[in-house]
């Protein structure tokens, strides 16, 4: 089962990190940028800057999320960058996620569906136009919305993560609001990823479908840890955006399983911070994985 597998992945290299490869044009070195006047050139040096990050990443960080939004602002040539280094990381054996956070009602949540997860047929053959291990998802339009990608995720081994508790400050506009029965929105919508996911779970105890709760929000992830047992999480937030090791530590269990840590901007920007000066935008990344490797560990196991 896939989310076996990351757990394993993570186990193996002892670090629950996926490296967000959230790529804008300009987060690359001067040298790369310079001469590029065009969706084409700017595309292909996100290309060869995404897979010099993976390149020296791969053997220590598990799993990368590749947020589509980055890649569509460049065009056709961006969203074949993005194909190009969902396909790059996985044959560099790293899992692979897309966060795309997709939803919409029935047929046209079953085409998103087959997109990153399933199969679309043409003719007598089927293809995976963008195939992921995982695809973040919107929950909030309800389960008619979800059950398409929970039928591909059983027919070929994939998850979802659906957004729950997100990372930035007006999530509470919505989901800290309180339901008649006293609890919030976002405990509601985690009962229900709980509920979505009970068929699938693994023999860690977690199921194919997980949670995004936002490293931000440390109160409502350690209510969501309780309530959601069988419900790993995707957990935005550390770094750029505020959280630290310490705030999400209440997003894992007692054997410091139970979620993934991403970080983006901390990772693909690191040879811009003092502390990384003098090294390559790529050692300067597989670096600021290490350390925040270390960080973590430091925090949910000591």
């Amino acid at each position: 089962m896939i989310t076996d597998k990351l757990i394993e992945r993570i186990k193996q290299l002892d670090n629950p990190t996926v490296a967000g490869i959230d790529t804008s044009f300009d987060y690359l070195p001067e040298d790369m940028k310079s001469g590029v006047c065009d969706f084409a050139g700017a595309a292909k040096a996100v290309l060869a800057f995404n897979k010099e990050i993976i390149d020296n990443i791969c053997d220590i960080v598990p799993c990368v999320k590749v947020q589509i939004a980055y890649y569509e602002m460049y065009g056709l040539e961006g969203m074949n960058t993005f194909l190009q280094t969902l396909q790059y990381a996985a044959q560099k054996g790293m899992l692979v996620m897309t966060d795309a956070k997709r939803n919409d009602i029935g047929a046209t949540a079953e085409c998103y569906a087959k997109a990153y997860l399933g199969e679309t047929a043409v003719g007598k053959k089927s293809y995976t136009a963008f195939d992921s291990d995982f695809l973040t998802v919107n929950g909030y339009l309800g389960s008619d919305g979800i059950k398409p990608f929970l039928g591909w995720m059983q027919k070929r081994d994939k998850g979802i993560f659906a957004l729950v508790k997100t990372s930035n400050k007006s999530s509470g506009e919505l989901q800290d609001l309180k339901l008649e029965n006293g609890k919030t929105v976002y405990e509601y919508m985690g009962s229900l990823v709980e509920e979505w996911g009970k068929d699938s779970i693994g023999k860690y105890g977690y199921s194919a479908v997980g949670a995004v709760v936002g490293a931000t929000h440390p109160e409502q992830a350690r209510i969501l840890r309780g309530e959601m047992p069988h419900t790993f999480f995707l957990i935005p937030g550390y770094g750029a955006q505020g959280g630290t090791a310490d705030d999400l530590k209440v997003c894992f269990d007692k054997d410091g399983l139970g979620g993934i840590v991403n970080s983006s901007r901390g990772i693909l920007c690191a040879y811009k911070q003092e502390k990384y000066k003098g090294l390559t935008f790529s050692a300067a990344a597989r670096q600021a994985c290490i350390d925040m490797k270390n960080d973590l560990n430091r925090a949910i196991k000591g």
